[in-house]
């Protein structure tokens, strides 16, 4: 007798009808609760509360600004940028920063498909590949722009997400 897979899925069958998908209400706090940890992160690094967020500073116009209306899809490509900066940066302070980044994107894709939002993973944008010639040039107002609007950026984030937005 060959039943292979379907007596195997009809064996698991009692035991996945017990599994519970997570409440999207938890992952939309978790959410919450991981981008107040990455602000309070920014925060703490005292050197990033020189520059204001709205300030221009010439030759770092490839850092994201503020955005009035974000939806899922721009907050993942928003977050993307932000963490290829980050990484890109040979400073410890934004490691964790940059690892929290991914996590916060994770739990965005999860947010996008409760809500079945059909946009692919941001990766970046490819006008940052010529970012090491701004690295070595400046270094230092590199990472303190780069964290004083991601701070902007996720405080704006996190308004959104009590406005349930869309795709």
């Amino acid at each position: 007798m060959r039943c292979g897979a379907l007596c195997h899925l009809l064996w698991l069958w009692p035991s996945l009808a017990y599994i519970q998908a997570v409440p999207i209400r938890k992952v939309q706090d978790d959410t919450k609760t991981l981008i107040k940890t990455i602000v309070t992160r920014i925060s703490d690094i005292s050197h990033t509360q020189s520059v204001s967020s709205k300030h221009r500073v010439t030759g770092l116009d490839f850092i994201p600004g503020l955005h009035p209306v974000l939806n899922l899809s721009k907050m993942d490509q928003t977050l993307a940028i932000y963490q290829q900066i980050l990484t890109s940066l040979p400073s410890r302070n934004v490691i964790q920063i940059a690892n929290d980044l991914e996590n916060l994107r994770d739990l965005l894709h999860l947010l996008a498909a409760s809500k079945s939002c059909p946009f692919p993973r941001a990766s970046g944008l490819e006008t940052l590949e010529s970012l090491g010639g701004v690295l070595e040039a400046s270094l230092y107002s590199t990472e303190v722009v780069a964290l004083s609007r991601l701070q902007g950026s996720l405080q704006d984030m996190l308004r959104q997400l009590d406005l349930s937005p869309g795709c």
